[in-house]
């Protein structure tokens, strides 16, 4: 008996990515691997939410950057709502922007778009038996960060919702004054405790003003 023709369980693989050429090219590597089964589709994170729910796969292959519900949120309501599925982000951003509030959501593994067919479907296997896995390059960025926390400086925007929490303002309030959701809100959060190296919101404020990112009375 060959190795594919053995009783042994297929990875069911969930494909979720905005640019249709992508996901079919996803599909067709996995396709071709008798260890698979791609059991569906989605352009969005709301539409992954809705298929993991109705195909209940292993594995989640994620993107991050979509229209609509993004990946990072995504991936905290899959992993939150469904512990035994595994997400594998795949993207081509690497910045630490990215890269930490998608671990901190839960994401078994980051791999970047470039990476080769066979480290990927490697990659997935790995998720599939709960092994973390990360692209070489993240790897590095990650031993960085944990070196020399804090480099990276606050976006304006990032600023922006500081300074309101400065001022008092709850995650509810600050998205009601910048006309933003208040899951943006948090992931600006997320970005800015990483990027000050801090773990709540009173200490990224002192922070803040200690580095003179917020002055009283303004920024």
């Amino acid at each position: 008996m060959s190795d594919a023709d053995e009783p042994v369980a297929l990875i069911r693989l969930l494909i979720v990515d905005d640019h249709p050429v992508v996901r079919d090219g996803l599909r067709g590597i996995f396709d071709g691997d008798p260890g698979f089964t791609v059991v569906g589709s989605a352009a969005d994170g709301a539409e992954a939410l809705a298929v993991a729910a109705a195909t209940r796969p292993d594995v989640v292959l994620m993107d991050l950057r979509m229209p609509g519900l993004d990946g990072v949120t995504a991936t905290r309501r899959l992993t939150a709502g469904s512990p035994g599925v595994r997400v594998l982000v795949l993207t081509t951003y690497d910045t630490d922007a990215d890269v930490l509030p998608a671990i901190r959501a839960g994401a078994t593994g980051y791999l970047l778009k470039d990476s080769p067919r066979e480290e990927l479907t490697r990659a997935v296997r790995a998720a599939a038996r709960g092994e973390s896995v990360l692209s070489p390059t993240v790897a590095a960025r990650l031993m960085g960060r944990v070196r020399s926390p804090g480099q990276e400086p606050p976006s304006q925007r990032e600023l922006e919702v500081l300074t309101q929490v400065a001022r008092g303002l709850s995650n509810k309030e600050i998205a009601a004054k910048l006309f933003v959701s208040e899951a943006t809100v948090k992931t600006h959060l997320l970005h800015l405790y990483a990027k000050l190296g801090v773990n709540d919101r009173a200490a990224a404020v002192a922070t803040a003003y200690d580095r003179g990112l917020l002055t009283p009375g303004g920024r």
